[in-house]
């Protein structure tokens, strides 16, 4: 009996390895190759998959999504003989498994070892600066290429990224000294530009300023100048239409020697010759001469011999006697 139990339990899971090889379950976006003998069968699609057990053999899974691949710094020489060191990202996806299975080794390997030489070529012709700035004809020379070629071993290579363009330490030192002199140069421009205008706007509006006020002193001397015109009409009328007489203005030269005198500063004053006159016609008005009929002063000889007139102290400025 317990031979048999033994056989029974062996054909059991003989059964059961034989189903579980038969019944193979491929997930979503993936692919599985089948040999039969060490020859490629089919390729086993996403689902539920029925295979003879023993003589099938499932050689490899594939996944069908989009693959990203990240490769390491690659030193570059560029036009102008310097090393720059680049960083890849490679985004591919597997279009059929069979090729990419049988068609290479290893397809990652070969699409990293593609795009170094790749990269090499593309930049080599170029110098730093333009390396620099151009990384979108950099990707799409890599993506032309690597799809071109790739397309035999059933990859689609989507994009080439480049991570990063590293160029020498002496050289990034120079690049930032010459942004730093660069953005020194921009603000000494903005700096002396605004100076320059502000100079501009205060030139102005001092210039505005002078008219104006020049324009206001203008106006101002002009009324001046009219009033005092109106005054001297309105006095002059006045005298005229009052008739005034010699001895009206020999009281007005009178009331203005005061305010001559006026002031600490006045240490000489000069009296005009009509005031003289003046007082001559004020002085016969209260003596009863007229100006002809004041006698002249005598005139005294000098100790030199040359003749001077005296001045008449009574005929300058003669006495009023109120009564």
């Amino acid at each position: 009996m317990q031979p048999v139990i033994i056989v029974l339990v062996i054909l059991v899971i003989l059964a059961f390895v034989a189903l579980i090889k038969t019944i193979q379950v491929i997930p979503q976006a993936s692919a599985a190759i089948v040999e039969r003998f060490g020859r490629y069968t089919r390729t086993l699609n996403a689902g539920l998959n029925i295979v003879v057990p023993f003589i099938d053999t499932v050689r490899n899974r594939i996944d069908l999504r989009e693959q990203v691949v990240p490769f390491p710094p690659q030193p570059v020489i560029t036009q102008d003989n310097l090393v720059v060191n680049i960083d890849t990202v490679i985004y591919y996806q597997v279009t059929n498994a069979r090729d990419a299975t049988y068609e290479v080794a290893s397809y990652i390997q070969a699409i990293e070892q593609l795009t170094v030489t790749t990269l090499r070529n593309i930049i080599g012709s170029m110098d730093l600066e333009s390396t620099l700035t151009s990384r979108e004809t950099i990707n799409a020379g890599l993506r032309g290429v690597l799809d071109e070629a790739t397309g035999k071993w059933g990859i689609r290579v989507n994009r080439v990224e480049l991570k990063a363009i590293e160029p020498p330490t002496s050289i990034q030192d120079s690049m930032e000294k010459q942004m730093r002199a660069d953005r020194d140069k921009r603000a000494a421009i903005l700096t002396a530009e605004g100076a320059r205008q502000a100079q501009i706007l205060t030139a102005e509006g001092q210039k505005q300023a002078e008219v104006l006020r020049a324009e206001g002193e203008a106006q101002a001397a002009v009324l001046r100048a009219d009033g005092e015109a109106a005054a001297i009409r309105t006095v002059f009328e006045a005298i005229h239409e009052g008739d005034a007489d010699q001895k009206l203005l020999a009281y007005q030269y009178l009331q203005t020697l005061p305010e001559i005198a006026k002031g600490d500063a006045n240490k000489l004053w000069i009296i005009p010759s009509e005031v003289g006159d003046a007082l001559k016609g004020i002085g016969g008005a209260f003596t009863g001469l007229s100006p002809k009929d004041v006698p002249p002063a005598p005139t005294v000889p000098p100790a030199n011999g040359t003749a001077q007139t005296p001045v008449d102290k009574r005929r300058e400025y003669p006495s009023i006697d109120p009564d």
